[in-house]
């Protein structure tokens, strides 16, 4: 039988009851994606927070009244608790007191494939469940089973446990700096080429588009984080132009920062992108809330002046009115159906576009006997054109800018430009 939950949200000033109602329903969806039923929500009107309950004490009773009443296994808040709150919470209701990032989290211990994945997820875990430490945690520990903690009969266990916690995190981060190493070096490889990063809310169709560019066949799925790894593909965008497209980890609203800094390593293909492709679900209602959310983490990765096109997917499944009010403010998005195939000849343009504006024709002559710089030339632009004469030979290349600046640290003193 499935865990049966109740979600709770908290009104303030600075955040109406609408915008909890929609935040919760969202809560919802994670919920459902572990296999938990959502007995009911519960919404509590605050001038502010309460520093050791989250809320008030009167609320917290009418809630314990809930919990025999709906059968409930757990109470899961959309906002971060911190350890006090959630201590005192479990104290009162006697059950198990969740908060937003702990769903996040296990849905991602869930569906971690990669070493990489799992690495990254069960360090953010930790880092989050340190401070929480308890005789009473479940769902986090099943998540990181293995690593020698377990909840113990008093307080010396936990500093034990702590203990343990603290020598894996640094296990850890040791191999992620070691799996960035390994990362870095298959970079350098693709220095060549232009690369295009997808970025957006989850299940906004990232995967769908990359395999039909790509005509790959990259896991697609009708559900929140189906996959955490970064996947990087070849697309031959015309003739003369082979793009890196990478899809990365979907976003989500309070993505716990902790995760956020565990994926660096992940995200690194966002930061070394030449171009970002924001998409956006426009058949969702917010639409408009989840490109926020996208440009608050590009920001907070400092990636948010790279740039960039917003692409509106799933037009197919569309509200007119909605799609009439993103179009107002948002006439240079672009508007496609990647699952129907609908105007892609609109995105493909708009990236060659982009593509053409850090594009560089170049004539550069080089002498027959420097084999080397010919080769660092053919390996890292495209030659469209080559007359020999006599000992030289005249290349004309095509060299993207970022290319062209690394080429020419490494060639200065060994060819002639001549343009």
């Amino acid at each position: 039988m499935d865990e049966r939950v109740l979600l709770v949200g908290v009104a303030t000033p600075l955040q109406n009851s609408e915008t909890v109602e929609e935040h919760l329903e969202e809560l919802g969806e994670l919920v459902r994606t572990l296999g938990y039923e959502v007995a009911d929500q519960f919404i509590v009107n605050r001038k502010e927070i309460s520093p050791s309950l989250y809320i008030g004490k009167g609320k917290v009773q009418d809630i314990k009244a809930l919990i025999p009443m709906l059968k409930l296994d757990e109470v899961i808040f959309d906002d971060d608790l911190s350890p006090t709150q959630s201590r005192n919470l479990e104290k009162i209701l006697s059950t198990e007191i969740r908060d937003r990032s702990s769903v996040i989290l296990e849905i991602f211990a869930r569906h971690a494939r990669s070493k990489e994945a799992k690495t990254q997820v069960e360090l953010a875990t930790l880092e989050y469940l340190l401070p929480r430490l308890t005789r009473r945690w479940t769902h986090l520990e099943r998540q990181i089973g293995g690593i020698g903690v377990r909840s113990g009969a008093g307080e010396t266990q936990i500093e034990v446990d702590r203990r343990l916690i603290r020598t894996r995190i640094s296990k850890l981060k040791k191999e992620l700096k070691h799996i960035d190493r390994e990362r870095e070096t298959q970079r350098k490889g693709r220095d060549s080429y232009y690369r295009v990063a997808l970025v957006g809310y989850t299940n906004a169709g990232k995967s769908t588009i990359l395999n039909l560019l790509t005509k790959s066949d990259v896991l697609v799925e009708d559900k929140l984080f189906a996959t955490l790894d970064t996947t990087v593909r070849q697309w031959k965008i015309d003739k003369y132009h082979n793009v890196l497209l990478s899809d990365t980890v979907g976003f989500i609203r309070k993505l716990p920062p902790n995760l956020v800094a565990s994926f660096r390593s992940t995200l690194q293909e966002a930061r070394d992108a030449d171009l970002i492709l924001k998409v956006i679900d426009i058949s969702s209602p917010t639409c408009m809330d989840h490109l926020n959310t996208v440009n608050e983490i590009l920001i907070q990765m400092g990636l948010f002046t790279l740039p960039a096109l917003t692409i509106f997917n799933k037009i197919d499944r569309m509200d007119k009115d909605l799609f009439g009010l993103v179009k107002r403010d948002h006439p240079d998005g672009i508007y496609i159906s990647a699952l129907k195939h609908l105007k892609i000849d609109d995105l493909r343009k708009s990236i060659l576009d982009k593509l053409r504006m850090e594009e560089m024709t170049l004539n550069i002559e080089v002498p027959l006997t420097n084999t080397k710089a010919i080769a660092l030339l053919r390996d890292n632009s495209m030659v469209i054109e080559q007359v020999f004469e006599d000992d030289t030979v005249q290349l004309k290349c095509l060299c993207y800018r970022r290319v062209w600046d690394w080429l020419r640290q490494r060639l200065e003193s060994e060819i002639d430009v001549l343009n």
